[in-house]
């Protein structure tokens, strides 16, 4: 199942699915207790756990053979389990993203949101119900953060070795939802002032360093870094290769973010499953966004002042929106950066002393985090 070669494969995929399918049922008894209305909380988590590429459990589950070797197969589930932690809290992320930017899909399927909605509005209750559908979905996402815990602490890893772990774990949750945070701040920034003019033009470095800033804690430490890193703690990694690892997982964590912007404004929604130009009507504040400020005219500049964070943006704004994008060299830029990022990550990775099945794993992770196309 471990197979370097192909570290996201369909079996490590569908184990990692299976362990977290079955510790969901382990909290039925748990729920049921409650009452009968908590059926649909656990229908709605078993939804969000059944998908998704499982990149963050590989990069746990690799950064341990990268500093450990191949574990025995007795002790897979166990690091599964472990693993499948990194995924229920990237599930509870994404729930109260979804919520924080109105979204509607998620993976192709109503958000969480919508369908707590949806289940308001079936049941004929009293009161508002998109309300209803945003409190139900942050209380979901709230539960999928103590499961992560949970999962974790009931993990039959060696004591020790979760002691090693615990410190990044704990740091990431901390790092996830501060950046998140930065991101709303950033996002509520209008474009002139995010990016003033200096001698005619918007200056790029104060809006790209916001950018950097809040990617490399939303995204790169809880995608890549601080996974491999808990990992490898686990395996038994010292300081030195803790750092290597980070060197690798830095720069490839934020080339996985940087194809998400590109993805977010130009992937096909039949592939990604949410709705073209959606980071478009979110306004996001990307690096995407600030390079096409920065080199459109100013025509391109009032458009995207204009329509840029309208959640009503129909296929035309969409359009309008894109090509404006496109046109500048912004598009062209950020896939620049995508490349030196990845062979930057490359690099560190080829000077990190880890094993060759570890070393094998992780140029395959690096691909496929880079050059995907959701």
């Amino acid at each position: 199942m471990l197979d370097p070669a192909d570290p996201l494969g369909a079996a490590f995929r569908g184990a990692v699915s299976e362990r977290l399918a079955a510790f969901v049922e382990r909290q039925v008894p748990a729920l049921e207790a409650m009452g009968p209305e908590l059926t649909g909380v656990r229908s709605m988590a078993g939804v969000l756990l059944g998908g998704g590429k499982r990149l963050r459990p590989a990069f746990f589950v690799w950064g341990l053979v990268a500093a450990g070797g191949q574990p025995a197969d007795a002790d897979l589930p166990a690091l599964l389990d472990a693993a499948g932690s990194f995924d229920l809290l990237h599930a509870s992320a994404l729930v109260h993203d979804d919520v924080m930017d109105s979204s509607d899909l998620r993976r192709g399927q109503p958000a969480a949101h919508r369908r707590f909605e949806a289940l308001h509005d079936e049941e004929g209750w009293l009161g508002d119900g998109p309300g209803f559908g945003r409190a139900g979905a942050i209380l979901l996402g709230d539960l999928l953060i103590m499961w992560s815990a949970q999962i974790l602490g009931e993990a039959r890893l060696q004591v020790a070795a979760v002691a090693r772990a615990l410190p990044l774990v704990d740091l990431m949750r901390t790092e996830v939802t501060c950046g998140q945070y930065l991101d709303m701040v950033v996002q509520a920034q209008p474009l002139p002032r995010w990016l003033p003019e200096v001698a005619g033009r918007p200056d790029l470095a104060g809006a790209l360093a916001d950018a950097d800033r809040v990617t490399e804690h939303k995204t790169a430490r809880y995608t890549v870094v601080r996974p491999l890193q808990a990992g490898a703690a686990v395996g038994g990694a010292d300081a030195r290769l803790s750092a290597a690892l980070q060197a690798y997982g830095s720069p490839l964590g934020r080339a996985f973010q940087f194809r998400d912007d590109l993805l977010g404004v130009f992937g096909d929604p039949e592939v990604t499953g949410k709705p073209a130009g959606d980071d478009l009507r979110e306004g996001k504040r990307t690096v995407l966004v600030a390079q096409a400020y920065a080199r459109t005219d100013a025509a391109g500049r009032r458009l995207l002042v204009d329509l840029l964070g309208d959640p009503g943006l129909g296929p035309s704004g969409v359009a309008q929106l894109q090509d404006v994008i496109a046109t500048s060299g912004a598009t062209d830029e950020v896939e620049a950066t995508i490349t030196t990022s990845y062979e930057e990550a490359l690099t560190a990775l080829a000077a990190a002393e880890v094993t060759d099945e570890g070393r094998t794993a992780l140029r395959a992770l690096a691909e496929a985090a880079v050059h995907r196309t959701a």
